[in-house]
């Protein structure tokens, strides 16, 4: 069995440390923790569970900070989560039995992490991040926003996932102060860099300035596939608040150039053309949506209600303004197949019911 050092950086995490380690404490060998500047009962809570616990004055560097935590380390992996992340039970289980099973020669061990969820806590939002990274390997974490370690050797797709669960907002202006403290210190950002500082743009509704950064990612051509089809739909969002509709549609269509169509970018195109009560075109790309395989190990970001529930009752919708009762009767009841309790399948499913008749 390979062991496994839990790196943690902290900074007044007094509210969820403990619910985090609670998860985890009893799989791992070693629990590393790096405070930033901690001015609350963080490192009170964080020797519960460890010794190993370091001051690291933060200098708005996440990487800097994630590497000092794993230069810490003495097991064969370093694990990293944040304090408002949990392992859930049956991820729990299948974290113990990778640990167990899991080949030395594997450098990176890339698990999913979900971090959006509907009422039901359904899981909205998804993506793959490198979780185990085999220590001493030469492998360092790079960005100070939006850090990331570049896989080498082998790695490996894990079945366990983090859980992403936040109790309180974080500091909403932080990353887009960092990249600008970049740039007026006059460092050039990165292909990766470049794109979430786009993303912080977005965010803050600086839509003008966005869509200059995204669009300036894209033709300068460096992107990663999955930052450029991301960037194309950030675009088209920023187009759209800049009013802007032709301009939308097409930054949505030019992520096809990237790769095969995402679903989420065919409910995009769907969105639009319902929008402008196109429903038999919406319904074409609804249904192009339902014929994307989802691949969550390409790495991006993934809406799972698009390969499933949000193109069936899309679809549902544009059916019946089509005049078509019937089909649009099937498409609901192939949304509850996706989400039983959702209440626009209850609604419609009451709609179709009152119906006098139903139409083919």
């Amino acid at each position: 069995m390979v062991s496994v050092s839990l790196c943690m950086i902290v900074k007044n995490e007094e509210d969820v440390l403990a619910r985090c380690l609670d998860s985890v404490s009893h799989l791992v060998d070693e629990i590393v923790i790096v405070d930033t500047g901690s001015t609350d009962r963080t490192k009170e809570i964080a020797a519960r569970y460890t010794d190993l616990i370091f001051d690291f004055p933060w200098r708005d560097d996440f990487a800097a900070a994630r590497n000092e935590s794993f230069s810490r380390a003495s097991m064969d992996y370093c694990m990293w989560l944040d304090a408002d992340d949990v392992l859930l039970e049956e991820d729990q289980k299948a974290f113990l039995t990778l640990k167990e099973t899991l080949d030395p020669s594997v450098s990176v061990v890339m698990a999913p992490y979900h971090t959006g969820f509907d009422g039901e806590g359904r899981v909205t939002f998804s993506y793959y991040r490198e979780r185990l990274i085999k220590n001493r390997s030469g492998m360092r974490w790079a960005g100070a926003v939006h850090e990331a370690v570049t896989p080498v050797g082998e790695i490996l797709y894990a079945d366990f996932a983090v859980t992403h669960r936040k109790t309180r907002p974080s500091d909403p202006d932080r990353n887009l102060r960092i990249f600008q403290a970049q740039l007026n210190a006059g460092k050039k950002l990165d292909p990766r860099q470049q794109f979430y500082y786009g993303r912080e743009l977005y965010y803050h509704r600086r839509w003008k300035e966005a869509l200059e950064v995204l669009e300036r990612f894209l033709e300068e051509g460096q992107g990663w596939v999955e930052n450029n089809i991301d960037a194309c739909c950030h675009c088209a969002y920023c187009h759209k608040e800049l009013g802007h509709d032709q301009a939308a549609l097409a930054a949505l269509l030019r992520s096809f150039v990237y790769d095969r169509p995402r679903a989420e970018v065919c409910c995009d195109i769907g969105l639009w053309f319902f929008q402008k009560q196109s429903y038999r075109q919406a319904a074409y790309w609804y249904a192009l949506a339902l014929t994307c395989a989802r691949d969550d190990r390409r790495g991006g970001f993934v809406s799972p209600d698009c390969y499933g529930y949000l193109p069936c009752i899309q679809l549902c919708v544009c059916s019946s303004r089509l005049g078509e009762q019937k089909r649009a009767e099937t498409y609901n009841e192939l949304a509850a197949f996706y989400k039983p309790d959702s209440p626009a399948v209850l609604h419609n499913r009451a709609f179709f019911q009152a119906l006098p008749e139903r139409s083919a």
